[in-house]
């Protein structure tokens, strides 16, 4: 009989986040959720799953989830990095606390929870990391430059990471979504993508399944687009 998978996600309540365990717990996972406004622990009850109340910028939050899920499961086969949206402004208006909020909510998070599930990985020799990203992490935004500085910094430390922990079976790769329907779509805005939509959250988890799945076991390290045709880079 094959061992029940376990997936923690963060911001998993409601977007993205949802999407994500909504196509896990399809496949079977045992899911660990966590997100501010109880929004994780409503969807979990939904899905069978476990929800914490928490912040991905809080460390003791994210140290918290990931007692939960050893204390519940006593493994760790999946993490979903997903946040916020971090603070906007003019590039050199934006003032240090929200530069260094936007580290916390799209940076530091995802360095955090690698440093916390990747022994329990190792130990298990097996395991998968995604990061929600954006497309604007390798085609940097003026509309979104706290986001895309931080963002571009994920892709660094998920390649590092990816030659670090390759040789104990544990591979990390980050989604770079587009725009995607989570507050209504924009029709002058899906004008300006090749699909002529927005993305749906559904996709994004379906992405997300895949590359943690035994299917995307060669797949480690990468950035993959998951906007429409949107981004313009080769």
């Amino acid at each position: 009989m094959a061992e029940t998978r376990v997936a923690i996600i963060t911001a998993g309540g409601r977007g993205i986040g949802a999407g994500c365990a909504r196509a896990l717990a399809a496949r079977g996972y045992e899911l660990v959720l966590m997100s501010p406004g109880g929004s994780a622990e409503a969807l979990a009850e939904e899905l069978g799953g476990t929800g914490v109340n928490g912040s991905v910028a809080d460390a003791g939050d994210l140290e918290r989830l990931v007692d939960t899920a050893m204390e519940k499961h006593g493994r760790i086969d999946a993490v979903v990095n997903n946040s916020g949206f971090p603070p906007k402004g003019q590039l050199l208006e934006i003032p240090d606390q929200d530069w260094l909020a936007g580290l916390d909510m799209v940076l530091l998070n995802v360095i955090r929870m690698a440093r916390l599930t990747t022994p329990v990985m190792i130990d298990q020799k097996k395991g998968a990391f995604v990061n929600i990203s954006t497309f604007a992490a390798l085609e940097p935004s003026l509309v979104y430059p706290v986001s895309s500085t931080f963002r571009a910094g994920v892709a660094a430390f998920a390649r590092l990471f990816a030659d670090e922990y390759g040789p104990h079976g544990i591979r990390m790769n980050n989604i770079l979504p587009g725009f995607i329907d989570t507050h209504g779509a924009d029709d002058d805005v899906a004008g300006t993508i090749p699909a002529r939509r927005f993305g749906l959250p559904s996709e994004i988890g379906e992405t997300a399944a895949f590359l943690l799945s035994d299917e995307g076991m060669y797949i480690t390290g990468q950035n993959i687009r998951v906007d429409g045709g949107l981004s313009r880079s080769i």
